[in-house]
């Protein structure tokens, strides 16, 4: 029960991997937000926690809007009495090919996983330096924020913002003990993921389902595409006091994929 007493938060937890990290969280002893543009699905999550006698609500949230994080801040401070740790996780992905790729579909990636990461460490902040005894902002990188692929341009530079993001918040808020780490995935079996094999498919970049997976699949040293459950461990171990002498951190957790 390494995070009894704290309270944390994970942006787009209603699925994925928000809800594999917010279930390992409850598990070892955390009250959990399960914060999610989806609130139905989002309660689905918590509830599931609150059956194994876990303390979790669901807030509904668009990480876009400023006014609806600081709402987000205030009902986990209202519900538990104070914010530990953020995880801001929230992210959205749509395949196009390189020369194809649209304003409004990079507006709309980097709006949700760049400026939407930006707002959640702000307000978090704000609300751990008022607080007084530090706090921890976890971020959701990426593979693709170290390495560009040709059919997802906008979320490259989104993830590399988000690590970018990272490194500045781990230097402006270490003087309030704030640490500021980031982890990056690789292929993950999530729902997105099976969006992602439909989106490639329509564009002509993949011919049958499961190609797409198992195509990066080839690429991983450990010979499986990860679950969240092989996420959650580390998840679990940033947001824990294991981890506070770690800021500006980003660690990869990709069986092999890219190697560093």
């Amino acid at each position: 029960m390494k995070l009894a007493n704290k309270v944390c938060v994970v942006t787009g937890g209603a699925q994925g991997i928000g809800k594999g990290i917010g279930l390992r969280l409850v598990a070892e002893g955390a009250s959990v937000v399960f914060a999610d543009r989806n609130g139905e699905e989002a309660e689905r999550a918590a509830a599931s926690a609150r059956a194994h006698d876990g303390k979790a609500i669901a807030v509904a949230v668009d990480v876009t809007q400023r006014d609806q994080v600081q709402a987000l801040v205030q009902r986990t401070v209202a519900e538990f009495g104070k914010l530990d740790v953020i995880f801001n996780n929230a992210g959205i992905n749509k395949p196009e090919r390189f020369l194809e790729t649209t304003e409004e579909n990079w507006d709309r990636i980097m709006r949700v996983n760049g400026l939407g990461v930006l707002i959640g460490m702000q307000e978090a902040a704000k609300q751990m330096i008022a607080q007084g005894h530090g706090g921890k902002i976890i971020n959701t990188a990426s593979i693709a924020g170290r390495q560009g692929y040709p059919n997802i341009a906008p979320y490259c530079a989104s993830k590399a913002a988000v690590v970018m993001l990272t490194h500045s918040g781990a230097r402006a808020l270490a003087a309030h003990n704030i640490t500021v780490n980031a982890f990056s995935p690789g292929v993950v079996d999530t729902p997105l993921w099976a969006q992602l094999d439909r989106d490639h498919m329509e564009i002509g970049d993949s011919s049958a389902p499961g190609e797409m997976m198992r195509t990066f699949a080839s690429g991983i040293l450990l010979g499986r595409v990860s679950t969240p459950e092989d996420i959650t461990g580390l998840a679990a171990f940033l947001a824990s006091s294991d981890a506070d002498y770690i800021t500006g951190q980003v660690i990869t957790v990709d069986g092999g994929m890219l190697l560093q």
